[in-house]
C-alpha cells in the first residue's frame, strides 16, 4: 500500500458510502454518477486490498477494516474543510481558535474580564490565554507568532508590526478616603509641593508596561519619596486604604476601584504623566478574517475617543 499513489478524492466517496449506506445515495451527496461512484468504490477496494462494505438488508455495511479506518478519515476530513473555509470565512460561533495575547497584571484586571465575557457570549469554543511577554520583546515575540495581539503602552518599532490606538491614558494618585496632603489647599487635584510631602507606593510589572511613572518622579526629583515598591497593581489598592502611602495609577485602574475600595482618587494637573494604549499585531495577520474579528471585539469594548476618558467601554 503506497499512501503516495492514493487519488484524496476518493476517501471523500469512502466517507460518503460509509455515512449512507448506499453508493448511489453516496454519489448524490458528492454530485458524481452512480457509475462513477462505482468505479470509486472498486478503485478503494484495490488500494486498501479489501472489501470495504459487504451487502446487507439494511443497505451496504462496513467491514472491520472499513470500520477502523472511516470514523478517524471523518474526523481528519472534517478538520481539513475547517480549515480551507476559514481562508475566505470565519464563524465566531462554531470557532475553537486558540488566542494568544500579552497583557501585563494591570492590562489582566482591565481588559481580561470584558474580553472574557465577549468570547464566552460570541465564541464559546474558542480559549483565550495570557502570555507573559516584556514590551520591550512583544515584536520579537508577535514575528515567532508566540502570540496573537498585545494590549498595553506599546510603540513597537519593527517594520513587520501593525498597531492600533485604542484610547489616551493618564495617571492620576489615590490615597485612602480620609486621606489629606500635609499643606496647602484641599481639591480634586495635588500640586507637585503636595505630591513631593506624600509617601509614595509605586507598581512595576514587567509585560505591556513603561516606565513614566518612574520618569514623572525622576522629573520631579521625587525618588526619595517612594516608601515602597509593589510587582503588581493589584496590590495598591489594599495598601493605600490601610497605610498613609499615595500610589500612582492609571485613571482607568483608579475608576474601577471606587465601587470596591474606599480610595479618593487626585488628578495630577500638568506633572502627571499621559500615554497612549494600543493593540498591536503581525502585519501578516491583518487580512486573516479571524485575527480581524478579534481585533473588532477589542475596539468595540475598549477603544475611545480623546473626550472620553472615564468608561472604557464607551
Amino acid at each position: 500500500m503506497n499512501f503516495r499513489q492514493l487519488d484524496l478524492n476518493l476517501l471523500r466517496v469512502l466517507c460518503a458510502i460509509y455515512r449512507s449506506g448506499s453508493v448511489t445515495e453516496a454519489g448524490r451527496m458528492l454530485s458524481l454518477s452512480q457509475p462513477a461512484t462505482s468505479n470509486a468504490l472498486a478503485r478503494l477496494r484495490t488500494f486498501f486490498d479489501d472489501e470495504l462494505f459487504v451487502r446487507s438488508p439494511r443497505g451496504l455495511h462496513p467491514t472491520r477494516k472499513a470500520q477502523r479506518i472511516v470514523p478517524a478519515l471523518l474526523t481528519q476530513l472534517q478538520v481539513l474543510e475547517e480549515t480551507v473555509v476559514s481562508v475566505e470565512g470565519f464563524e465566531p460561533a462554531s470557532s475553537s481558535v486558540r488566542w494568544r495575547l500579552s497583557l501585563s497584571d494591570l492590562g489582566e484586571m482591565m481588559f481580561l474580564p470584558p474580553l472574557a465575557q465577549a468570547m464566552r457570549a460570541e465564541s464559546p469554543h474558542s480559549q483565550l490565554s495570557n502570555v507573559s511577554v516584556a514590551a520591550r520583546q512583544v515584536s520579537s515575540a508577535l514575528d515567532a507568532h508566540d502570540i496573537d495581539l498585545a494590549i498595553g503602552i506599546l510603540d513597537p518599532s519593527h517594520g513587520t508590526i501593525a498597531s492600533e490606538r485604542l484610547f489616551q491614558e493618564h495617571f492620576v494618585a489615590i490615597t485612602a478616603g480620609d486621606w489629606r496632603p500635609a499643606s496647602g489647599r484641599v481639591g480634586a487635584s495635588l500640586s507637585a509641593k503636595q505630591l513631593a510631602a506624600a509617601s509614595l507606593a509605586v507598581a512595576a510589572p514587567a509585560a505591556t508596561f513603561h516606565g513614566s511613572v518612574d520618569s514623572m518622579l525622576t522629573r520631579l526629583k521625587l525618588n526619595d519619596r517612594i516608601m515602597l515598591r509593589a510587582r503588581h497593581y493589584g496590590a495598591l489598592p489594599e495598601l493605600v486604604t490601610r497605610t498613609d502611602l499615595m500610589a500612582i495609577v492609571p485613571q482607568m485602574y483608579a475608576n474601577s476601584l471606587a465601587p470596591r475600595y474606599e480610595v479618593r482618587t487626585w488628578e495630577l494637573p500638568e506633572h502627571g504623566p499621559s500615554y497612549d494604549v494600543c493593540m498591536v499585531w503581525h502585519q501578516s495577520a491583518t487580512s486573516d478574517m479571524s485575527h480581524s474579528w478579534l481585533r473588532s471585539v477589542v475596539r468595540r469594548l475598549f477603544q475611545r475617543s480623546a473626550v472620553d476618558t472615564t468608561n472604557p467601554q464607551k
